[in-house]
């Protein structure tokens, strides 16, 4: 929140456990009309988290919108970085691990390994030009996700960061990866299982086929320009950070 760029910060709290809506509450009053929070009841899935949050903010007004992880496993001074290639004309600006300068710190070897297989699985069947498409550390300008039909996202694990990329890149848009140093949290457990390595795995098929054969493009299209809310829009950044 001391960010010298002004970025306002919406949490997104699925009923945690840990008392997370709480704290953040409890911070209205220091960081008035910054701070944002919005809760739903029960685990409904990242992807539904995000793209409430992706509505949240274009309703709001916001040009350029942020989305990163609540545990510091993304550094929040990476983010002008990111909001700076959107600013200079990049539709989609990517925290990437696996470009030159990116770099994973304190990752056992057993997700690395998961990681850089999934990045070089996509790629392969995609042939998306993104070489990190499971970041969860991206910016985007509001013409993108005015554009993309989000009700349209099929995934709500971890392929929903893959398919936000797809689709943005299918509509046209240029994708820029920015390096960045992603470090393990240091607190809680990593919500990776089985169900979302599936999902990964067939969702990349599934979008591949698609693209080839069923319109992907027009599917995940707003079909008119698309404007989210009437009030002039907002010269600011927000971060999403699902909890």
């Amino acid at each position: 929140m001391n960010l010298n760029e002004g970025f306002h910060v919406l949490i997104i709290d699925d009923g945690s456990p840990d008392g997370t809506a709480s704290i953040v509450k409890s911070l209205f009053a220091t960081y008035s009309n910054q701070l944002f929070l919005e809760e739903r009841s029960g685990k409904q899935g990242l992807g539904t988290a995000y793209i409430h949050g992706f509505r949240w903010a274009l309703a709001k007004g916001y040009k350029y919108i942020c989305e990163m992880d609540a545990d510091f496993s993304h550094d929040p001074k990476d983010l002008a970085r990111l909001y700076e290639a959107c600013k200079n004309g990049v539709g989609v600006a990517v925290g990437s691990r696996y470009v030159k300068g990116g770099a994973v710190e304190n990752w056992p070897a057993n997700r690395i390994a998961l990681s850089k297989g999934a990045s070089v699985y996509t790629r392969l069947i995609t042939w998306m030009p993104v070489r990190d498409p499971t970041a969860g550390f991206v910016c985007y300008r509001r013409e993108v996700l005015d554009a993309i039909n989000l009700s349209a996202i099929a995934f709500s694990g971890y392929a929903f960061q893959i398919e936000m990329k797809f689709a943005a890149w299918k509509l046209g848009f240029k994708i820029q990866e920015v390096p960045i140093t992603f470090k393990d949290r240091k607190l809680g457990e990593s919500k990776m299982n089985k169900g979302i390595v599936k999902e990964g795995i067939l969702g990349v098929l599934r979008l591949r086929w698609n693209s080839m054969f069923k319109n992907y493009r027009n599917k995940v299209q707003n079909s008119a320009s698309y404007i989210s809310n009437t009030s002039p829009f907002i010269d600011k950044e927000v971060i999403l950070e699902s909890k």
